[in-house]
C-alpha cells in the first residue's frame, strides 16, 4: 500500500504543525531541521512526510507527488490553488501581509494624489489585486529576499511583505502603513487523491480539523 504523503516545509510551519500532527497520532521519526533526509518516516507505516520549500508545497500537492500539504495563504494565492482542496484553516504561522514604506514617506498623500507607485514584493498576485481594488496605479518589482532594502536604496516607494513582530521593519527605518490581509496556514489536499483515497484521507483531514480547533 502506498503511504499517505504530507508535504511540509522546514522552520516555523513544521514547528507549529508538529503538535497538530501529534494530536492526529503522527510523530516524525527525524527532525527535518537536523536531518538531511527529504522524505521522513513517521510512527505510522501508512504516513510519511515530504520536506519541501514552502513555495513548492502547493505544486507537489497539485500534481499528486503529495496527498496533503500545509501552506500559508500567501503561498496559495500566488500559486492560484488549481487542483487543490483547502478544507481546514489550521490557524498556525500567523502573520499579516502589509504595505510598508520608509519613515517619512507620505504614502496616504501619494495615493490621494494618484501617484504611480513602485512596489517591491514577491507576492505579485496579492499586491496587484490589492492596489487594483483601490484604483492605485503601481509598477510591481519582483524580489525574492531582503525586501526592506528596496525603499532604502530607492528601488521602490513601498514594499508588500509578511510582517510578524515588525522588528525587521523597525530595524531598517520602515513603517507598516496598510494591512492587505491576515495570513495563516491551511491544510491542502490533492482533489484526485481525495476521491481515490477517501477512506484513508478523510479521517486524517478530520483529525487535523479537531487538532486545529483544540489549539
Amino acid at each position: 500500500m502506498t503511504p499517505i504523503t504530507i508535504a511540509l516545509s522546514k522552520g516555523r510551519i513544521f514547528d507549529e504543525t508538529a503538535p497538530l500532527l501529534a494530536r492526529a497520532g503522527i510523530l516524525a521519526e527525524e527532525d527535518p531541521d537536523t536531518s538531511r533526509r527529504l522524505v521522513i518516516g513517521t510512527n505510522r507505516r501508512d504516513v510519511r512526510l515530504l520536506i519541501v520549500r514552502a513555495s513548492d508545497t502547493p505544486t507537489y500537492v497539485q500534481h499528486g507527488a503529495a496527498d496533503l500539504g500545509i501552506a500559508g495563504l500567501d503561498v496559495l494565492i500566488e500559486h492560484g490553488g488549481e487542483g487543490l482542496y483547502q478544507p481546514v484553516d489550521l490557524g498556525i504561522a500567523r502573520c499579516r501581509m502589509m504595505v510598508a514604506v520608509r519613515s517619512g514617506f507620505d504614502y496616504e498623500g501619494a495615493v490621494r494624489q494618484g501617484a504611480r507607485l513602485r512596489i517591491a514584493t514577491k507576492y505579485v498576485k496579492s499586491a496587484s489585486g490589492h492596489f487594483a481594488a483601490k484604483g492605485v496605479h503601481v509598477d510591481l518589482i519582483k524580489l525574492y529576499g531582503s525586501m526592506e532594502l528596496a525603499p532604502i536604496v530607492g528601488l521602490a516607494d513601498a514594499i508588500v511583505d509578511l510582517v510578524s513582530s515588525g522588528g525587521t521593519l523597525r530595524a531598517n527605518d520602515l513603517i507598516a502603513v496598510e494591512e492587505i490581509m491576515p495570513i495563516s496556514s491551511r491544510l491542502i489536499v490533492n482533489q484526485a487523491a481525495l476521491k481515490l483515497k477517501r477512506a484513508t484521507l478523510r479521517p486524517l483531514i478530520d483529525a487535523f480539523a479537531r487538532a486545529a480547533a483544540a489549539r
